[in-house]
């Protein structure tokens, strides 16, 4: 049954993916299942869009209720969802107020624009000559705009031309950043972990000095919290790890819980102030399901549960990846329940070692040759962290052997 399904999408829908050769069909919590009743444990939760798991009771109850009463609207009405969304998120961000849209590439599109805008009307930036510095190694989507500042040759061949307006300096290094702030510059995008990078953490007191130097040179600090937000981190945002807050949250994934595509820019008045009637919007950002959902998931994270389960579990994670060190792993790189393992490229490939975990019952991503991301559901428990590291441990004794 596998193959005709496989057969079937690599003949009608384009091949802008190489998924590993599994056909899932159900869900349960860290746990899914392919359409040949094999189970596998999902250690890439949809790129942390599933920090809930799959099909979590209390988001589906959620959803649920709100589909049997009203979906969309578009926003040229107000529902009775909207509001009380808009006023958690921003209380969970602590933020004045917040723009949502769908995809995370939407919100980071929104970000930037709010930059620009706020550059010229605020800050008095000459028109049309906005700069945004944005950092080596990033990954914010795949919109035109959003690959302008790409430096991965996959994501940019063959699209051009592209956008101007951005900088791109090394990641994680605040003097570089420095040097490339003058005076058309309005904002720094960057991510306080790198997913797609390989969970590329920056150096410590790195997101500290990055936030003295916007503010001490008025330019806006933008965080794409898309992936690292919303509890995968073990705090309820990779930026609460230096008690640092940007003066833009670019939110997403998680935050429709794995049900439905959510996101959003959270700033205050002096920021968001600039978009008024007309000059930014969606037709579905904002409707009333994903309102509903999103709700659902800020009064989750709001009880701090999530975040203690990623500190938990990550550390036994963590643990467990580096006795690895050494035995077929050259490092490893844990932030709350969000590794990346470097898997000695003598060995293998990370795409070959996926497809042998993917053997192994364990289902994982690779990223930059051999480089694997782990991203279990946060609702995933100690025992099946242990059944996704054993697995791990067999496929590298197999190749050393």
């Amino acid at each position: 049954m596998a193959r005709e399904h496989i057969e079937q999408t690599e003949h009608f829908a384009a091949r802008n993916y190489h998924p590993l050769p599994v056909v899932l069909s159900s869900g349960d919590g860290a746990w899914v299942t392919d359409v040949d009743g094999r189970r596998y444990l999902d250690c890439l939760a949809g790129y942390s869009a599933l920090n809930f798991g799959h099909r979590p009771p209390r988001l589906l109850r959620r959803a649920h209720e709100q589909l049997d009463r009203l979906a969309l609207t578009s926003r040229a009405f107000y529902n009775d969802q909207l509001g009380p969304f808009a006023e958690a998120l921003a209380q969970l961000t602590g933020k004045d107020r917040v723009l949502p849209m769908n995809s995370g590439a939407e919100a980071v599109e929104t970000a930037i624009k709010v930059s620009r805008k706020w550059g010229y009307v605020v800050k008095g930036v000459e028109a049309d000559r906005a700069t945004v510095i944005t950092m080596s190694g990033n990954f914010h989507g795949r919109t035109t705009t959003v690959v302008s500042f790409s430096d991965d040759p996959v994501a940019t061949d063959h699209y051009g031309p592209f956008t101007p307006g951005f900088v791109r300096v090394p990641y994680g290094d605040v003097r570089a950043v420095a040097d490339a702030i003058d005076d058309t510059v309005v904002a720094v995008l960057f991510e306080p972990v790198q997913g797609e990078g390989g969970v590329v953490l920056p150096p410590p007191g790195f997101l500290k000095d990055l936030r003295e130097l916007c503010t001490r040179r008025n330019v806006l600090m933008v965080a794409d919290e898309i992936q690292s937000g919303l509890a995968r981190t073990g705090r309820t945002f990779a930026c609460d790890h230096e008690d640092v807050v940007p003066d833009i949250y670019v939110l997403g994934k998680a935050l429709g819980g794995g049900l439905y595509p959510v996101s959003a820019v959270a700033a205050d008045d002096d920021v968001l102030g600039v978009i008024t009637p007309g000059t930014h919007g969606s037709t579905f950002g904002g409707n009333p399901l994903a309102a509903a959902i999103g709700h659902e998931v800020v009064a989750m994270l709001s009880t701090g549960e999530y975040q203690e389960r990623a500190r938990v579990l990550g550390k036994r994670l963590d643990a467990r990846l580096r006795e690895l060190i050494g035995a077929g792993l050259l490092a490893v790189r844990v932030r709350g329940l969000w590794a990346g393992a470097d898997i000695d490229p003598g060995l293998m490939t990370g795409r070959e070692a996926c497809e042998d975990l993917m053997r192994r019952g364990v289902l994982a991503k690779d990223t930059h040759g051999s480089t694997v991301r782990f991203a279990p559901p946060l609702v995933a428990t100690e025992d099946e962290i242990d059944v996704l590291v054993d697995a791990l441990a067999g496929v590298l004794d197999e190749a050393r052997s």
